[in-house]
């Protein structure tokens, strides 16, 4: 007979929903070979005989963060789904309360706030955050196909909301990549593309106007000019030991690794170290120097295909919420594969941002494996709902 705590959990928690002959399975494949790439380029980062000091990149402390995030994977892959569709402005309100709480008592890093410390790790709450802001739109969408200007409002305001609280920590450059999830799942609950140009604009427009009142932080700042700088080569190369340091070296190491690569564990930017955040923000810059560009791009289609594959999951969902989630997942490891590469390569700005499965980081493992759960449970389970729009309607 079962417990007063077991009958609870089996209101929040079930295994019949995920259906093997629904589950894709392509998608779970290869989100393990992201994983897995990733851990033998972290190990061999750890490994190099440059890993020393403060900052020494520990492979024993991520895999120790990976054996937290596997749980989070799993509660996600077996939540039921009315039960996350009913409670999601509660997971929103949570994401929206950690975010509230940093200015606070949050711990502060080159004067910034964006960390809770807790006893593994320091939890990064804007990671969490757009997963939440991925459920809330889903859930503010389902039944709102965006059909007159007043049906935009509630879907901007949910947005509007984590991306203000988390630029002002400041962290403009993770409150940005919630701008294409926004656009991204509001394009497939059937906004208007001219509307989402619109607001494009719009955006711009603000930026800008921000821009000419100097509320933009003044490292911001110099990221912008150092990234406008950076496409006169000679530029860059008089900025390499000061603020284009690490976009410098970034693209050098990028272009070091030439067809096939210079081997595992064997290219510069690991034997010297030079380059920044490399087991996180740059570690496609490691992979591409230590397995060159063939090899690279082999792992970037594959990426892409994961991403791809999820996408027709979702389209495959009757369920308009459902569809949504699954669809907002996709977007989210798509603007974080375009946004990271595209960093690494001087085609953006630097922006701090992460590679999900391949880079370190706990609060990014926690939030790429509740949303890799969350979607892949999602995917499994075909609701009984009259309703048979696809993504949009024409």
């Amino acid at each position: 007979m079962k417990g007063p705590f077991a009958e609870a959990l089996g209101h929040v928690f079930s295994r019949r929903h995920v259906r093997a002959e629904a589950f894709p399975w392509g998608v779970l494949f290869l989100s393990i070979i992201m994983l897995m790439t990733g851990l033998v380029f972290i190990a061999a980062m750890d490994a190099s005989p440059s890993n020393t000091g403060p900052r020494r990149i520990n492979f024993d402390g991520h895999k120790e963060k990976l054996l937290v995030a596997i749980p989070i994977f799993f509660a996600g892959l077996f939540l039921r789904p009315q039960w996350l569709r009913r409670n999601t402005p509660l997971i929103y309100g949570g994401c929206i309360a950690l975010l509230a709480w940093v200015p606070y008592f949050g711990d502060e890093r080159n004067n910034a706030r964006r960390w809770i410390q807790l006893p593994r790790f320091d939890l990064q709450p804007s990671e969490l955050a757009k997963v939440g802001l991925i459920l809330m739109l889903a859930r503010v969408l389902h039944k709102n196909e965006l059909k007159s200007p007043g049906d935009w409002l509630l879907p901007l305001l949910v947005a509007a909301l984590p991306m203000g609280l988390v630029a002002m920590q400041p962290d403009l450059g993770t409150a940005l990549t919630m701008v294409p999830v926004t656009l991204g799942l509001i394009y497939l609950a059937g906004g208007s593309g001219l509307a989402i140009l619109g607001l494009v604009g719009g955006a711009a427009l603000l930026g800008a106007t921000a821009f000419k009142a100097d509320l933009i932080q003044a490292y911001q700042l110099e990221r912008i000019e150092t990234w406008v700088e950076s496409f006169d080569t000679a530029d860059l190369i008089a900025s390499r030991n000061g603020p284009g340091f690490h976009t410098f070296h970034a693209r050098a190491f990028t272009g070091n690794g030439g067809m096939y690569g210079r081997g595992l564990g064997e290219g510069v930017a690991n034997e010297t170290g030079l380059l920044p955040e490399r087991d996180c923000d740059s570690i496609i810059a490691v992979i591409a120097e230590e397995a060159g560009f063939a090899w690279t791009s082999i792992l970037l289609l594959a990426y892409a295909l994961m991403i791809g594959l999820l996408m027709v999951a979702a389209s495959r969902l009757r369920d308009r919420y459902a569809r949504l989630a699954v669809g907002g997942v996709a977007i989210y490891f798509g603007a974080h594969l375009v946004i990271n590469v595209s960093v690494n390569l001087g085609l953006m700005p630097m922006t701090g941002l992460t590679l999900p499965l391949l880079s370190t980081g706990g609060s990014s493992l926690l939030a790429t494996f509740l949303a890799l759960g969350l979607s892949l449970g999602l995917s499994s389970h075909h609701e009984r709902d009259l309703g048979s729009d696809a993504f949009r309607d024409y």
